[in-house]
């Protein structure tokens, strides 16, 4: 009877893990992503951080200036955490006159549960309020207009923005961008008054191993400021026994010891686990992502720990290679052709790159030529007789003048490729466009 009791327990234990681990990653990241300083008003008093205010990258990621996986070269991150326990928050966005951009709303349970921008919001100068759940107030004539409200599912929210960049040239344009992004409090934006970030203590450790008593502490401050759905009550009436409640007190040994086991089962597992779909042609689909993952918890979790951040499938989606046609690693030692036929390009509706990524690190390539993405907005690109695209993926540079336009360097060890494609038409998610397998030519010299 122990052992069944031992063995419910630890499911029951696994079970929590895969449910809270967004949650303990939302508040890794918030801690780790949050300024201590920002323009408007200084330096905020350690632990504390600002919140409630935009920060902006300023510079395209190269190689070793990212501390994310997997980087994109193509666009500057703008991103903002916003607490909304106070009321509602506008969010002021610049006329991009046409650019692609687009902000991605995270709820803390990692749901990206809206996006402002080109897609769906257009690409004009105008403003959006973020109401608290449940919140019912009065609101200016403003925002009246269609998709100018949106109801916030939790509290506590990460913004994350991102802004096309055609190349260094094109920095200057999109920093002057970056600054027309701007969050106020109803009251401080009727009253045209400026920014005002507001402090908070993260009370986290972003660099802290996954110890249970860690993750519990962040867990439950999650739970008591970002309430879960109803539908979750009983859910969480069960994992109290574990300490995972909002209610629950620091946790005794027991429950110490069941969380830290099922952390040390669920997390290996996640890991191992490959989020997307492979296909025949070497390339791995990733998951598609809807605005909300629903009761798909595993889901969810795998998300937040691989790719937290993520943004709805509509809006963009990522396929992976890490093998040939042939089903190989990929590696700087052989050279490779990646060739769409003619009107086979990505279907997308904004934008498609192909990026490089060393294996070792999953970090973009350093090369010669400065390029680590190439794709449809990539300069002097010379297309086959028949209209078609080949790109040339290789360590060492082709020496034949085509090739070289379309060459995408590689490390001289293992690598990977990820295409990004912005906005997919529909036939690019559900399977009717494939995309063309990787061909390996044979060694360098």
């Amino acid at each position: 009877m122990a052992a069944t009791i031992d063995t419910v327990t630890d499911t029951l234990a696994e079970e929590a893990v895969v449910y809270a681990w967004p949650l303990y990653e939302m508040c890794r990241m918030r801690a780790a992503t949050s300024p201590q300083r920002c323009e408007t008003a200084g330096e905020a008093p350690a632990p504390r951080r600002w919140c409630n205010v935009f920060t902006h990258a300023r510079k395209l990621l190269g190689p070793g200036r990212s501390r994310v996986v997997t980087p994109n070269n193509d666009t500057l991150y703008t991103h903002a955490w916003l607490d909304l326990g106070a009321g509602p928050l506008v969010i002021d966005v610049p006329d991009t006159k046409g650019r692609y951009y687009v902000l991605g709303l995270l709820d803390f349970y990692t749901n990206p549960f809206a996006h402002l921008g080109q897609r769906l919001t257009g690409t004009a100068a105008r403003s959006f309020v973020l109401v608290p759940p449940g919140w019912r107030g009065a609101l200016p004539a403003a925002f009246d207009a269609p998709g100018a409200r949106i109801e916030a599912p939790t509290r506590w929210l990460w913004v994350i923005g991102r802004i096309l960049v055609d190349g260094p040239h094109d920095l200057p344009a999109v920093h002057a961008l970056q600054d027309g992004f701007v969050v106020r409090t109803l009251a401080d934006w009727q009253a045209g008054k400026a920014p005002q970030p507001m402090a908070f203590d993260p009370a986290c450790d972003p660099r802290a191993p996954p110890d249970a008593g860690h993750f519990a502490a962040q867990v439950k401050r999650a739970l008591r400021e970002n309430p879960p759905p109803a539908r979750d009550a009983d859910r969480l009436a069960r994992y109290a026994a574990l300490g995972l409640h909002p209610d629950a007190v620091v946790l005794d040994d027991t429950q110490r010891e069941r969380l830290q086991d099922a952390l040390a089962r669920v997390l290996p597992r996640l890991r191992a686990t490959e989020a997307g779909r492979a296909a025949a042609s070497g390339w791995v689909a990733m998951p598609t992502v809807e605005a909300s993952f629903g009761d798909d918890h595993r889901l969810r979790a795998l998300v937040a720990l691989k790719y937290i951040g993520m943004l709805e499938s509509r809006e963009a989606t990522y396929p992976l290679a890490w093998h040939d046609a042939a089903g190989r690693a990929l590696h700087g030692s052989h050279r490779y052709s990646l060739r769409f036929g003619p009107g086979a390009l990505p279907p997308v509706e904004a934008f498609w790159s192909l990026t490089m990524y060393d294996s070792r690190d999953c970090m973009l390539v350093d090369n010669r030529i400065d390029r680590y993405a190439i794709g449809d907005r990539t300069p002097a690109l010379r297309h086959d007789a028949d209209g078609g695209l080949t790109l040339r993926i290789q360590h060492a540079a082709p020496a034949d003048e085509a090739a070289h336009a379309n060459w995408l360097p590689a490390p001289a060890g293992a690598f990977y490729l990820c295409l990004r494609a912005y906005v997919p038409r529909a036939e690019m998610l559900d399977g009717r466009y494939a995309l063309p397998p990787l061909q390996r030519l044979g060694d360098t010299e």
